[in-house]
């Protein structure tokens, strides 16, 4: 049977699956945004859920990240894929570019980022972590979709729910990184330290705060990432869709190694 394969769908993306079963869940870590949603895409087992929730009533800071990866992580999921929306801070990246990021720069806070509370302790490592057998496999997707892909990104996670100062979006820029979002983190790590294969695919919206030296170009808004998304929502479904069908039945990586929690190892 091939590892089941988890999908959170960020903003634009409620609904996945044809057909799927709605199953309600609870965590010992409180509730997840939203119910798992269970399906199947080219025989193989497919779990989603709308990351802020199926009306989009969570703001980044609010999502329970930790309930929503334990969710999966019970309900069988072995990778997850993480679609989302991003803005740019290259002019090489444009609104309805698809990013793979390899590397993430953290400016939230606040937020639980690790199950792992004490008495027992582990430290993640964290060097390179995205899953490179599952970005390698979405970049390939994405191609083939008609998609611009870019790889060797750096994805910035701001708090939220507010955007950038155009002060904070030079600075990102300046740093080389390539995109920013509200969501990447700590659901990314979260999903190592339960042993899960993790990959972004983030889609560009926009131009963030603008772009220095052409104010032509006008900052994000709430309204603009919808209607960016919504109109690249088919392509992304369609990234989705070719990316479960072409993974192979198990992972070829190191992802797993994690260590498993207590919660996970009880009967």
């Amino acid at each position: 049977m091939p590892e089941a394969v988890g999908i959170f769908g960020g903003s634009g993306l409620y609904q996945l699956l044809e057909g799927a079963e709605e199953v309600p869940v609870r965590t010992p870590y409180g509730d997840p945004s939203d119910s798992l949603w269970v399906g199947q895409v080219a025989g193989r087992p497919v779990v989603f859920m709308p990351r802020h929730g199926r009306g989009h009533t969570l703001p980044p800071h609010r999502i329970n990240f930790r309930a929503n990866l334990f969710a999966m992580r019970q309900a069988g999921v072995r990778r997850v894929l993480a679609p989302c929306a991003v803005g740019s801070l290259r002019r090489e990246i444009a609104p309805g570019d698809v990013v793979i990021p390899d590397q993430f720069v953290d400016r939230t806070w606040g937020r639980v980022d690790t199950y792992w509370e004490g008495p027992v302790v582990r430290h993640l490592s964290a060097a390179d972590p995205y899953c490179p057998e599952l970005a390698e496999a979405a970049a390939r997707a994405a191609l083939a979709e008609g998609a611009r892909v870019h790889r060797g990104q750096t994805l910035v996670v701001i708090q939220g729910p507010r955007f950038s100062t155009r002060a904070e979006s030079r600075w990102f820029s300046g740093q080389g990184w390539g995109v920013v979002g509200m969501t990447g983190y700590p659901e990314v790590v979260l999903a190592r330290e339960l042993g899960l294969c993790y990959s972004a695919i983030a889609m560009a919206t926009d131009y963030d705060a603008g772009l220095e030296g052409e104010p032509g170009v006008a900052p994000v808004t709430h309204e603009r990432v919808l209607q960016v998304f919504a109109a690249n929502l088919e392509r992304v479904r369609r990234i989705l869709f070719r990316l479960v069908e072409e993974l192979p039945e198990r992972a070829g990586c190191g992802c797993a190694g994690g260590q498993p929690l207590p919660e996970l190892a009880a009967p």
